[in-house]
């Protein structure tokens, strides 16, 4: 393998160092027929002996994250992040289609060490604390994700779906999924908000970027899925 390689649904790819590496609806790594997708979305190139991911889209954004959960960036239009982990995640979400590979370097700048479990009980990220029931919200929204085995991608279900898999009504979906959006916003998580304070068209995409990238929730917390709805810790207004 060469100094930086690309994994995206097994499908490798090793950028030279002379090369601008492009990514998108076509380009040296096409990844998907997708209307929503840019033509020409991310681009991959070493500049002064850094590589770089450049988001060279007008509308999507990219989040960006190391494997351990422990560094997370939204990347916007023509913004762009150097890439100085060994293992580099990065998802997309483009109309209702997420997406995800991993980038790998050989000589990462910095080491990344993997975080221990959470404890059973109510789940804190930082200063955020979540109820069984605001968790098993966003497990119903990432399951998808949390169940791909290799595939690079999968659809986030809308906000009906996700609420018959939980055996709620919509509106007690909706309130809940404003209440875990305002808490994740007010702690700096970008992406959930538009400008004005209006929530983002979007969240449920950034909402599930976040919490995949950030191990918010992961393949162990799919049994809250299974657990009926009245049981889970929270009432329909107390979160």
């Amino acid at each position: 393998m060469g100094e930086l390689a690309l994994d995206f649904c097994g499908e490798w790819h090793e950028p030279a160092d002379d090369q601008v590496f492009d990514i998108g609806r076509e380009g040296d790594l096409e990844v998907d027929d997708n209307p929503y997708l840019h033509r020409k979305f991310l681009q991959i190139e070493r500049q002064n002996g850094i590589w770089w991911l450049s988001n060279v889209g007008s509308i999507l954004s990219a989040t960006v994250a190391d494997v351990s959960g422990g560094m997370q960036a939204w990347v916007a239009p023509g913004a762009r992040i150097p890439l100085v982990f060994g293992q580099t995640r990065v998802v997309f979400t483009a109309g209702p289609t997420t997406y995800e590979f991993d980038v790998h370097l050989k000589t990462p700048a910095f080491r990344q060490e993997r975080r221990s479990g959470d404890s059973a009980g109510d789940t804190t990220i930082g200063p955020v604390r979540f109820t069984d029931a605001q968790k098993a919200l966003i497990v119903a929204l990432a399951e998808p994700m949390l169940r791909r085995e290799g595939t690079g991608f999968s659809a986030i279900p809308s906000s009906a779906e996700a609420a018959r898999r939980l055996g709620w009504a919509l509106t007690r979906f909706n309130r809940k999924l404003d209440n875990v959006c305002d808490k994740l916003d007010r702690v700096g998580v970008v992406g959930l908000r538009a400008g004005g304070g209006k929530l983002a068209t979007n969240r449920r995409a950034r909402l599930v970027e976040h919490a995949i990238t950030s191990h918010l929730v992961t393949s162990d917390d799919l049994h809250l899925l299974d657990t009926p709805g009245d049981a889970l810790k929270g009432t329909p207004d107390d979160d």
